[in-house]
């Protein structure tokens, strides 16, 4: 790599939030730099094309759910293209008793499913005249029980925040975890008043292009990160770098490092942390050792991620987004993803590419046993949920994530006042990632150009 005495901006990490910061600083023209510990860009972000699947070693998918994702990708083409998933996605399955039960979609399906007790069906009636929580800290399973009834939390909301953070409803704090659906409540009284209210309000078109739709880029997501790193310029990258260490230095920040043996260093005016909490204290020496335990002390997830290909699929009809299993099922994975029913290409004709999700914050214990006990959960399992009458998988790959996905839980209001506290103490230390703002992919994109505007910002 070639030696700079100094740099504008210092970017550390590039998975999606550190490219993102990145395409937008070279938009606009500032010098900066990505340092990165793995030996190539995206982060957990990763495709891979083998056997005649095309399947992804982290996220699967995301969800439009900010205009700045979208914007990416009209920012990167012809580079990179947005593929949104196709009508199945619209349809869930969530497990039920041993049996696929679609989630409903309107009223009447709503009247019909089994999913929710009667009881709790009549009492949705009520919910737009409940009155709305005053405890800030009500966890997602309080709020709700309370607006709903048991019966939703159990085969609605369980299950979907198991598909999200695969975490615990009852740890879970709907003000920073499900910012959205507190905020129905608290500016609008319910969660259906909300949700009409604001299916009427009028949005702007930067506003529009959040669609909501389920997304991945042809080709696999790592086109898309891909495409960023070029586009950013691929000589303000630098791969496999060691023992970082980033010091105060006057108005400015001295960053040291080590690459093949060798000792590199730089001055910085700005710094931009983009990867997760536990490498904080390592990276940044000078934060007050027992003010960043209130970031560092954030729980994370431990996932496994199994990815199964068959060319001739002969278990049940896959018409959907996947199905979800409620954790009062007792089953020992999470959920199943239909990877070859969203998009293209991802298997060969006739057949068919999974992934399994597993452990979570509430099955840590299945997150340490070795690969052969899981493959042997996944078979049984899977032969059972998919009707398989043989388990004969062309493709079966294990990918573990000791911190798969943070959960937002009471303490992250403290969290997020000690970041700010940071950064007002240290100027041109910015403190990004997973850690705040959202876990999505449309929210690392959303925070990669926030950052990025605050160093811009700072110019003026």
């Amino acid at each position: 790599m070639p030696k700079k005495e100094s740099i504008h901006t210092l970017v550390i990490g590039a998975g999606l939030t550190g490219l993102s910061t990145a395409h937008y600083l070279k938009k606009a023209g500032i010098p900066f730099m990505v340092l990165e510990q793995n030996a190539k860009p995206g982060g957990v972000i990763q495709t891979v094309t083998e056997n005649g699947f095309t399947y992804e070693l982290g996220p699967n998918t995301g969800v439009i759910g900010s205009s700045e994702i979208a914007e990416l990708f009209e920012d990167l083409e012809p580079y990179c293209q947005l593929e949104t998933a196709n009508e199945n996605a619209k349809k869930r399955y969530i497990l039920k008793k041993g049996k696929w039960e679609p989630l409903p979609s309107g009223v009447l399906e709503g009247i019909k499913t089994p999913l929710f007790s009667l009881k709790d069906k009549f009492r949705l009636l009520g919910e737009p005249f409940r009155k709305k929580g005053k405890n800030p800290h009500e966890t997602l399973a309080e709020l709700v029980k309370r607006r709903m009834g048991k019966s939703f939390l159990d085969y609605a909301v369980d299950p979907f925040i198991i598909g999200v953070y695969a975490g615990d409803p009852d740890n879970l704090v709907p003000m920073y975890a499900l910012p959205k659906l507190y905020n129905l409540e608290q500016n609008y009284g319910s969660f259906i008043g909300g949700a009409i209210k604001k299916q009427m309000e009028k949005k702007t078109e930067w506003e529009k292009k959040a669609t909501r739709k389920v997304f991945s880029a042809k080709g696999g997501l790592s086109r898309l990160t891909s495409a960023l790193y070029t586009h950013a310029g691929k000589e303000n990258f630098t791969f496999n770098v060691k023992q970082l260490q980033v010091m105060p230095e006057n108005v400015a920040y001295r960053a040291r490092w080590q690459l093949s043996g060798d000792k590199y260093e730089i001055r910085a005016k700005n710094v931009v942390f983009t990867g997760g909490s536990f490498n904080l204290q390592g990276l940044f020496p000078f934060l007050d050792e027992e003010k960043i335990k209130n970031i560092t002390n954030l729980h994370y997830a431990k996932i496994i991620e199994v990815t199964l290909g068959f060319k001739n699929w002969q278990g049940i009809n896959l018409d959907g987004f996947g199905g979800l299993i409620p954790s009062r099922e007792k089953r020992k994975v999470l959920g199943v993803l239909y990877m070859s029913t969203l998009f293209s290409g991802r298997a060969p004709d006739g057949g068919a590419l999974l992934t399994v999700f597993m452990g979570g914050v509430r099955n840590k214990a299945l997150s340490e046993l070795p690969d052969d006990q899981i493959r042997k959960i996944v078979k049984d399992e899977i032969s059972n949920l998919m009707k398989l009458p043989e388990f004969k998988p062309d493709l079966l790959k294990i990918t573990r994530y000791d911190y798969a996905i943070p959960q937002y839980e009471a303490n992250s209001g403290v969290r997020f006042d000690t970041i700010r506290y940071f950064e007002n103490q240290f100027p041109g230390l910015l403190l990004g990632g997973n850690m705040r703002d959202g876990i999505g992919m449309a929210d690392r994109a959303k925070q990669g150009k926030r950052l990025a505007q605050r160093i811009i910002g700072n110019q003026k």
